[in-house]
C-alpha cells in the first residue's frame, strides 16, 4: 500500500496546482452559510461617492502698491506744464556748457548770454524760454515796480534794474516767484517735491545754488527725484535733493506769469528813491497832462523863482511838492 500512495504523490500535486491556477475553488469553500455571508457582508466596507467640488470664478486682488513703485505715483496729479518743464531741463544735459557768471550785455527781451557758458541759473531760464516764459523780462518788470525789496547788496553796487544780470541770481529769483505766489513750503519729506518744481540751496557760506526737479527717480529712494543742474560741470542730473540745506521751494507755471503783484507806491518825501526804481522818468512824462486834485499843495514859491537850467530838474521839483494821493493818481495814468 505504501508503495502505491508514493507513487500516486506527483499525480495529486499536479492536480492541486490545477486547480490554484484556474482559480476554481473547491464545493466546500463556495458553500458558505447563512451566517457567514452576513458577517462579511457587515465586515465589508461600502464604496465612497465621489466629492464634486463648485468651481468659482477667481477673485482678482488689488496688491498693496509700495511706496516706491510706480503705481503709487500714478495718484499724484501731474500737470502738462511740469511735465513739459521737466522734458525741457532733461535736454540741458545734452549741450556742452562751460560754468561761467562773468558779466555779459545782452540784448532785451529773450537776450541769453552765449550758448557755451552759463551758470546754475541759466539751466532754469533756458528751460522757461522752451515753454515761451521770459524770466529776463518778468524779473526786470517786476524789479522796475519794486527794486527796494529785492536784495541789492554793496557788492553788486546797483541803484536801478540791470536786466544783464538780475535775472541770472539766485537771490533774485527767489525774491520773484515768492512775490508771484509761487513758494511752497520747505519739508524733508521725498513725495512732496516733484517734477517742474525749483529748489534752492545755500552751498557755502555765500553760494546760492538753484536746479529743477525731473521726472527720474533715485536708486537709493524710489520716492525721491532727481535733480538737473549746473554746479560747475555744466548741466547734470544727479540725486543732490538733501545733500544741501535748502532754502527755497517753489513751483512757477504759466498761471504764475499773469499773476502781476501790486505796484509799490512811494511817499511824496521820497522822491529820491523813487528815482532810483524807475518811476521819476515815467511820472515826469505824464506831468504835463496831469490834472492836480483838491489835495494838491502849493508851490514853494522860493523855489518855483529859483531859475532852473535843467528841465528835468524843474520837475522833480513839482514832484517833490505833491502829496502823496497825487503822486498815485500820476503814476496810475
Amino acid at each position: 500500500m505504501l508503495k502505491k500512495l508514493y507513487s500516486l504523490t506527483p499525480v495529486i500535486m499536479i492536480a492541486v496546482g490545477v486547480t490554484a491556477c484556474s482559480g476554481n475553488q473547491p464545493r466546500q469553500a463556495t458553500t458558505l452559510s447563512k451566517n457567514t455571508k452576513s458577517v462579511a457582508a457587515s465586515r465589508a466596507v461600502p464604496k465612497a461617492t465621489p466629492i464634486v467640488y463648485e468651481k468659482r470664478s477667481p477673485k482678482r486682488y488689488r496688491k498693496a502698491a509700495r511706496p516706491g513703485s510706480r503705481s503709487s505715483y500714478s495718484r499724484i496729479p501731474r500737470s502738462a506744464f511740469a511735465n513739459k518743464l521737466s522734458n525741457a531741463a532733461m535736454t540741458r544735459l545734452k549741450s556742452r556748457v562751460r560754468y561761467d557768471g562773468r558779466y555779459v550785455k545782452i540784448a532785451y527781451p529773450w537776450g541769453d548770454v552765449p550758448p557755451n557758458i552759463g551758470v546754475c541759473t541759466d539751466v532754469v531760464i533756458r528751460s522757461y524760454r522752451k515753454l515761451g516764459i521770459d524770466l529776463q523780462k518778468e524779473v526786470h518788470e517786476d524789479m522796475s515796480v519794486a527794486f527796494n525789496e529785492y536784495p541789492n547788496y554793496r557788492k553788486w553796487g546797483l541803484s536801478r534794474p540791470d536786466p544783464n544780470i538780475d535775472h541770472r541770481r539766485v537771490y533774485n529769483l527767489r525774491k520773484f516767484f515768492a512775490r508771484k505766489g509761487a513758494a511752497l513750503p520747505i519739508t524733508r519729506r521725498s513725495s512732496d517735491y516733484r517734477p517742474g518744481d525749483l529748489v534752492t540751496w545755500m552751498v557755502g557760506p555765500d553760494l546760492p545754488h538753484i536746479g529743477v526737479v525731473v521726472n527720474k527717480r533715485s536708486r537709493t529712494d524710489p520716492n525721491r527725484f532727481l535733480i538737473v543742474h549746473n554746479i560747475g560741470k555744466g548741466p547734470q542730473i544727479e540725486d543732490i535733493l538733501f545733500r544741501f540745506p535748502i532754502t527755497g521751494h517753489y513751483r512757477y507755471t504759466s498761471a504764475h506769469v499773469r499773476n502781476k503783484a501790486p505796484r509799490t507806491l512811494y511817499a511824496s518825501r521820497s522822491v529820491k528813491r523813487a528815482a532810483n526804481n524807475g518811476l521819476l522818468a515815467a511820472a515826469s512824462n505824464r506831468l504835463s497832462k496831469f490834472k492836480p486834485s483838491n489835495s494838491l499843495k502849493p508851490l514853494n514859491r522860493r523855489v518855483a523863482s529859483k531859475p532852473v537850467s535843467n528841465p528835468r530838474q524843474s520837475k522833480s521839483l513839482v514832484l517833490a511838492n505833491l502829496s502823496d494821493v497825487d503822486v498815485r493818481q500820476l503814476l496810475k495814468k
